[in-house]
């Protein structure tokens, strides 16, 4: 199975940049005859009520999906079957720094800040045992490449920093680029569809792929929707959210198409005309209505 995805977190409503990188994240699906998948990823950061609303914006927009909502809460199994394999080949290790020490830390002149520089890396058994007493370690991947290439339909050829990034939480949560690159090997997932502030991840995804014997997905890292003074768009920008926008009497999908440079009333309306050649390269500036 052939499938694209989109896969929020159920951290608050979605705003209309979140909805229009799900609509064209389903628009590559569908034109490209693939699967469209719903992935939620609650690891982190839930709110109550906000993945009801979410897919409950979804649907208003006219966006379907095959198959069930996936949760990532429901598969730590599967999450601790991965990190276990990888153990087994000697690929995982402790690691007691925090997030301070390591922006903290030396790095070189082309790296960006927070890279991790490996200090945990060889610690001996009692050294592990000294810092375990201090706090609780998280596990990260014994990278043997410091970049990786990816090539991406919008940005081309991008060769980006692969450190030994965690893969576990000191608090025990499976991080994000484990679960996804999991996730996605999983359920079929071989077309990504998100927001470009995401592109520096796909190296390091990419990498960890080919680990476990997948072959990296096909990426389509778009233009993320940004406020009036050039910022990510949020909801403290206004009338964002689809439910407001409605309220206003704006027609949420048509804006979305509009920011395409096209004219649509329904997902099968856009998915007829819509061309990823001439999809925007910039960022879309959304004002809201007032």
């Amino acid at each position: 199975m052939a499938a694209g995805r989109f896969a929020p977190s159920p951290s608050g409503d979605l705003h209309i940049g979140n909805l229009r990188t799900a609509v064209l994240a389903w628009l590559h699906a569908r034109r490209t005859g693939r699967e469209f998948l719903i992935r939620v990823e609650d690891l982190d950061r839930v709110r109550p009520g906000a993945e009801e609303r979410q897919l409950a914006d979804l649907t208003a927009i006219g966006i379907d999906w095959d198959g069930p909502v996936v949760r990532q809460s429901e598969r730590s199994r599967l999450y601790d079957a991965v990190l276990a394999s990888l153990g087994g080949r000697g690929l995982v290790y402790e690691c007691f720094c925090t997030r301070r020490e390591i922006l903290e830390a030396p790095s070189a002149p082309h790296e960006p800040p927070g890279v991790y520089r490996g200090t945990c890396r060889n610690l001996s058994e009692l050294e592990r045992a000294e810092r375990a007493a201090v706090r609780p370690p998280a596990v990260r991947l014994r990278s043997d490449v410091s970049t990786f290439v990816v090539e991406d339909e919008l940005h081309g050829t991008y060769e980006g920093v692969v450190d030994d990034f965690v893969l576990r939480r000191g608090d025990g949560v499976v991080a994000y680029n484990l679960a996804a690159v999991v996730d996605d090997i999983h359920q079929g997932v071989d077309q990504v569809v998100r927001g470009d502030d995401l592109l520096a991840s796909a190296p390091r995804q990419a990498y960890l792929a080919t680990l476990l014997g997948a072959r990296p997905p096909t990426y389509v890292h778009v233009p993320l929707a940004l406020n009036a003074d050039g910022r990510r768009l949020a909801k403290r920008d206004g009338a964002v959210t689809r439910e407001q926008l409605s309220a206003l009497g704006v027609d949420v999908l048509a804006l979305i198409a509009q920011s395409l440079g096209l004219s649509a009333s329904t997902p099968g309306d856009l998915l007829a005309t819509y061309d990823p050649a001439s999809m925007p390269h910039q960022p879309w500036v959304f004002v809201p209505p007032t």
